[in-house]
């Protein structure tokens, strides 16, 4: 049996982007991933606009909250996932396990200046490029050598 794999999302806030990473590695990966987020500096809550593009996409938040990425401290973490310049840009805390690090740069919906349908379609065009990534990222053999496991994973930064 394989043994499960936790993947924590980085962003600044952790109220768009991270959020809907985690709630996407859930509903695509099951049982094999356990999907986490946080923030550097968390704004205490999830951002409508996040909420609304995985609503559209019949995936719900379950049990989700801003969190620090202290609430990580003591746990073991297999890959930290950046999602923003300014998280990838910070001295992240060492987390239990030396997780394997990668970046996927996404733009912020909750920082569009712009109506909210104009956030709504960067949230949805984000959540999709982020559901690529996520069915890609599952697929690799998470049994290769870390610094190969990074360079795959920051590869997915990509596209």
């Amino acid at each position: 049996m394989t043994a499960v794999k936790r993947v924590l999302f980085l962003c600044t806030g952790n109220s768009c982007r991270s959020q809907m990473a985690e709630a996407l590695l859930r509903h695509i990966a099951g049982a094999s991933f356990e999907a986490c987020s946080a923030g550097s500096h968390p704004a205490g809550f999830i951002h409508a606009t996040a909420t609304k593009a995985l609503e559209s996409l019949g995936i719900a938040f379950t049990g989700q909250e801003s969190k620090s990425w202290d609430a990580f401290a003591d746990t073991k973490i297999d890959a930290v996932i950046t999602l923003c310049d300014a998280a990838a840009g910070q001295e992240c805390p060492n987390w239990v396990g030396a997780p394997v690090r990668a970046h996927w740069p996404l733009p912020d919906p909750a920082m569009l200046p712009g109506t909210e349908a104009e956030r709504l379609d960067l949230a949805m065009r984000v959540a999709n490029r982020l559901m690529l990534k996520i069915h890609r990222m599952i697929e690799l053999d998470w049994s290769t050598a870390p610094d190969e496991l990074a360079v795959e994973l920051n590869r997915l930064g990509e596209i």
